[in-house]
């Protein structure tokens, strides 16, 4: 064990999209860090914000919200009020003094495994540089 600080992300990741990414980046053997705890969700619409605040509050560094793109969601708009709660939620960590940039969301299509690999990626040496969430 390097001693090195590693980061706990949990992904909540849209069945239809997201999730398919994902699926695509393990059996395309893209590389990516292990950081990551996904959560399969049936779409990114029905992520509570409550889920997300519990997710830092039970350890979590980050939380990543994949979601289809806009235009595909499988539900019509479920990917649209994801990122209105998503806005909230920043704002909500900003004033509980917590970083708003550990809460991400992404579009990822089922094709698009090489994207969620650097997604998660870019996500993990984000938090590295931001470093635990004060207690």
């Amino acid at each position: 064990m390097s001693g090195e600080y590693e980061p706990v992300v949990v992904a909540f990741l849209c069945n239809w999209c997201a999730y398919a990414g994902a699926d695509f980046a393990g059996v395309s053997r893209l590389k990516y860090p292990p950081n990551v705890l996904p959560v399969r969700v049936m779409c990114s619409g029905r992520i509570e914000p409550l889920f997300v605040l519990e997710a830092l509050d039970k350890g979590a560094d980050g939380v990543l919200i994949g979601a289809c793109h806009p235009g595909d969601c499988h539900y019509s708009a479920g990917n649209f009020k994801a990122r209105r709660r998503v806005a909230l939620l920043r704002g909500l960590l900003k004033a509980a003094g917590i970083e708003p940039e550990r809460v991400r969301l992404e579009w990822i299509s089922a094709s698009e495994g090489e994207k969620f690999a650097r997604v998660v990626e870019e996500f993990v040496e984000e938090l590295r540089e931001l470093g635990p969430i004060p207690k």
